[in-house]
């Protein structure tokens, strides 16, 4: 039996805890989407300032610091979301591109040619760097490219991505099933806690992937090692099979996917590798996202 007191309490203050869970949420939440970025220095600097000062008119009773301050504080607001406008814009970006939000999915056979093709570029080391678009439009960085606009297969895109074709350095655009561009200039990544072996490809779909929900696929020339990057994280290590599955997830409808599952029944249809992860010469288990922020 719940006391008096207690009946009492709970009505009146239930909406204060509820101020605090979310409060607390949102501060988390803006934590992640900070960190490692060059405003999250700024951000240390000005609470720092500001904290100082505070602390200073207070101690010693400086009348005119502590009005500058508590003045400027709109002014301060409206800094910060200057100042913060990347970091404010990829937050809402990833927000508005959950996939409850998504509109777009591609087709069960633009998830096989794309298994295909990393796992074909893989096995000859040619890099490559590739943007599926999903419910964020991608329109500003076709329009950096060449426009194909030509149905997706293996054999072009193997053509695009080798060494001694025209179009080979910059990244490609998937669109409704089909090549959108080529030689596309994406955003390069500007956080500052990702791992310095990472390359401008990478960095590259790492920046791309940060302003939307697109799914950036990525084959390393060096190792031939494939990587997934979707809201800015970056999945690596996958075998043919665990790659497939990988892409189904982002790519095809809940449905599909659940049929996809059960039609498979544990075999993959990508073209063998042999046992090892694709790209490297030891089996290892596909690693989940990983934000580099250690």
């Amino acid at each position: 039996m719940i006391p008096a007191a207690l009946e009492q309490f709970i009505p009146k203050t239930w909406t204060d805890g509820l101020e605090i869970l979310v409060m607390s949420v949102g501060i988390y939440y803006a934590y992640l989407g900070i960190r490692g970025t060059r405003g999250a220095r700024v951000l240390t600097g000005l609470a720092t300032l500001v904290l100082g000062l505070s602390l200073l008119s207070q101690i010693f009773g400086l009348a005119v610091i502590g009005w500058l301050i508590r003045s400027l504080s709109a002014v301060v607001i409206i800094a910060l979301v200057v100042i913060f406008q990347p970091e404010l814009r990829r937050l809402l970006a990833q927000l508005g591109s959950h996939r409850l939000f998504a509109v777009q999915e591609q087709s069960l056979e633009t998830v096989e040619i794309l298994a295909s093709t990393l796992v074909e570029l893989s096995s000859k080391h040619l890099g490559a760097l590739i943007a599926v678009e999903r419910g964020t439009d991608l329109g500003v960085h076709t329009e950096s490219g060449v426009e194909i606009d030509c149905k997706l297969s293996t054999e072009l895109l193997v053509t695009i991505f080798h060494p001694k074709t025209p179009l080979h350095d910059g990244g490609v655009v998937i669109r409704n099933d089909r090549i959108a561009s080529a030689a596309c200039i994406f955003p390069v990544s500007q956080r500052q806690d990702l791992d310095r072996n990472l390359g401008l490809r990478h960095r590259a779909a790492i920046g791309i992937s940060e302003e939307g929900d697109a799914a950036v696929l990525i084959v390393s020339e060096e190792t031939g090692l494939i990587s997934i990057c979707q809201g800015g994280k970056l999945e690596r290590d996958f075998t043919p099979e665990s790659l497939r599955k990988r892409l189904a997830e982002l790519l095809l409808a809940t449905g599909v996917q659940t049929n996809l599952h059960k039609q498979s029944s544990g075999q993959d249809s990508v073209p063998a590798v042999g046992d090892a992860a694709v790209g490297g010469h030891q089996k290892k288990p596909a690693q989940r996202p990983n934000d580099f922020a250690a």
